[in-house]
């Protein structure tokens, strides 16, 4: 069996495998995984192998077990039961919401106010993170399996951070949610973050570090990847866009997610989940790019920090908005080094 390999710029090559090969490692893992329940089933499509596939560069055993994992925290946690009125509280202030607009390639946007929280509970945000991940996952195009992530970092400050919801957060996004992440806008984000970015970027694969854009509202070369991934026309005034009237109201936003609910048993059905298409359209990242619009977090070049709410990746190419203390860095490094470690 022949295996093509692909120069990656960080640790030398990267798995990237024919079409016949990546079918016959998809069903080498259903094989291991065995009898499933009918939901579980579905939910075991080939795209969403392939995810745990690519998040373990091809490796049979590893995204074995990694899949293993997440379908027993799914029959555990039962995220496709959550329902708006379970999390309704959650969802108050606007902290974390599907937007009404899509990036230019049609996937769905989540927007992030992290300043914003308005709970103490670490399960019940958790329980909300999920149920937004698994509602922007059911309004995925058919062309698509990952997301936007748009987070706004107006009004915060250090006082918004909690290690023990970091930590909570990147262990469900990280295992349980691989290859979702397509692009994360980091927008505004405070000076004090720089330290921790610079620490942590390189422990990361580019792959996985590229997909993190972070803008400046007073620095115009930073804007421009705004009206590179959105039409400006239908994106919130508060990001650059032209819609005033877009933005977070709570009882709209209860409706929107009151009907969305009613499409989730549907949803689970062999028919009703996009999860069976068997590649995603990865243009959007790679093409775009091409425009060198990513923001540089060089102080030297924008004066550009970053935010200590932060951005908790890992090599499974996954993205997780985590909140981490400055002193915190060291601990975080050794986390990351050992996991990548873990994962070669």
């Amino acid at each position: 069996m022949t295996q093509g390999v692909q120069k990656s710029s960080s640790n030398g090559f990267e798995k990237h495998l024919a079409s016949e090969e990546q079918l016959e490692k998809i069903n080498e893992v259903r094989r291991l995984v065995g009898t499933l329940s009918e939901k579980l089933s579905i939910y075991c499509s080939d795209a969403s192998i392939s995810r745990y596939l690519r998040a373990r560069n091809w490796n049979v055993k590893k995204a074995t077990k990694m899949l293993k994992d997440t379908i027993k925290w799914r029959a555990e946690y039962k995220p496709e039961d959550i329902r708006w009125d379970e999390i309704a509280k959650e969802a108050e202030t606007g902290k974390i919401y599907r937007s009404s607009c899509t990036d230019k390639h049609g996937r769905p946007v989540l927007v992030m106010r992290p300043s914003r929280q308005n709970t103490k509970s670490t399960k019940g945000q958790i329980r909300y993170l999920v149920y937004c991940m698994e509602n922007a996952i059911m309004n995925l195009p058919p062309d698509q399996e990952q997301m936007v992530w748009l987070i706004d970092f107006d009004g915060y400050n250090l006082s918004h951070l909690s290690l023990k919801v970091t930590r909570e957060t990147a262990i469900v996004l990280q295992n349980h949610y691989p290859e979702r992440l397509g692009l994360a806008i980091l927008y505004n984000p405070p000076k004090f973050f720089e330290p921790f970015w610079m620490a942590a970027k390189v422990f990361l694969e580019p792959k996985t570090h590229n997909k993190v854009k972070f803008v400046y509202s007073d620095v115009p070369d930073t804007m421009k990847i705004m009206e590179a991934y959105f039409d400006v026309d239908h994106l919130e005034a508060a990001f650059g866009g032209k819609d005033s009237e877009a933005g977070f109201d709570i009882g709209k936003y209860a409706e929107r997610m009151k009907e969305d609910d009613k499409m989730i048993p549907s949803f689970w059905t062999k028919e009703g989940c996009p999860s069976s298409v068997s590649e995603p359209a990865v243009e959007s990242a790679a093409s775009l790019d091409t425009l060198s619009l990513e923001a540089t977090t060089d102080a030297s070049n924008h004066d550009i920090a970053l935010d200590s709410q932060t951005v908790s990746i890992n090599d499974n190419d996954d993205c997780s908005v985590t909140k981490v203390l400055p002193e915190d860095v060291v601990n975080q490094n050794e986390v990351l080094t050992a996991d990548k470690e873990e994962h070669a």
